[in-house]
């Protein structure tokens, strides 16, 4: 199979950058998109040319890192996976394809088609955390969870925070991956400590870094590699909402910082 890719080149995020075209040859069906990356760098690298600047780490649909925008569509043209599982059987011989990094105000491109996602981890710094307690281990039994709240508690757990949910919002909305983040801690007993104070933290770290704000057109669940629901979005609002009356409620409450955040 043979490929004409026209990837973006761009050396920082104070750089302009541009489409380059490259021809990927020798391609097999059972390659992978990151494979498929592989040999062309490996070609640029034999002609004394700079290789393009591409994320990874597991290539087994975990990590998130593989963070390309594919004719349009974060981590390509199938649903439910990650870049580095999309495999060039998907496309057709002598398709052009081109090739983008994420496209968000608050993920910086650091060179060519990797991006600077360290503001979902500050996001994540802000409130996405538990309680523990030192000592011996609980017993596992000790802490009684229904079957579904479990589940469902287990759905939102597994965003990856690849913020592919970001890069098809044409807001650049974080709304989904931080939804995500409240909804599973919310659901558990475990999460209960930090409930009120968790989602306002969240929400005001996720404006400062520079994320709009939902648009409701559901374009995050859509390439969401792990498929997590939009559902959660209303579970946030709810959390929010809740958070503002017990705030409201409290002692001195005119002093909280967070009471006029309904």
């Amino acid at each position: 199979m043979r490929f004409t890719l026209n990837i973006w080149r761009q050396n920082g995020p104070t750089e302009s950058g541009r489409f380059v075209s490259y021809e990927a040859d020798d391609v097999s069906q059972g390659m992978s998109f990151l494979e498929m990356l592989d040999g062309v760098n490996q070609k640029l690298l034999v002609a004394g040319e700079e290789p393009v600047a591409f994320e990874y780490d597991c290539r087994e649909g975990i990590c998130g890192s593989c963070s390309l925008v594919i004719d349009g569509i974060p981590h390509g043209p199938d649903q439910g996976i990650t870049t580095c599982q999309l495999y060039m059987r998907r496309f057709p011989d002598g398709a052009n394809i081109t090739i983008e990094p994420w496209r968000a105000k608050a993920f910086p491109i650091v060179k060519d088609l990797v991006v600077d996602r360290s503001a979902l981890d500050r996001v994540m710094q802000a409130g996405g955390y538990v309680s523990v307690n030192t000592g011996g281990a609980v017993d596992g039994n000790a802490l009684l969870i229904g079957k579904d709240q479990a589940e469902t508690a287990m759905d939102a757990a597994s965003c990856i925070g690849c913020g592919a949910c970001v890069a098809a919002c044409k807001n650049a909305s974080a709304m989904l991956f931080v939804a995500a983040k409240v909804s599973h801690l919310a659901l558990l007993p475990q999460g209960k400590p930090e409930r009120t104070g968790r989602v306002t933290a969240m929400i005001e770290a996720m404006d400062r870094e520079g994320f709009g704000s939902c648009g409701n057109q559901y374009e995050c669940e859509a390439v969401c590699p792990k498929r997590i629901s939009v559902r959660f979005i209303a579970t946030l609002n709810r959390e929010y909402r809740r958070a503002g009356i017990v705030e409201s409620a409290l002692p001195n409450a005119s002093e909280s910082p967070h009471a006029e955040s309904v």
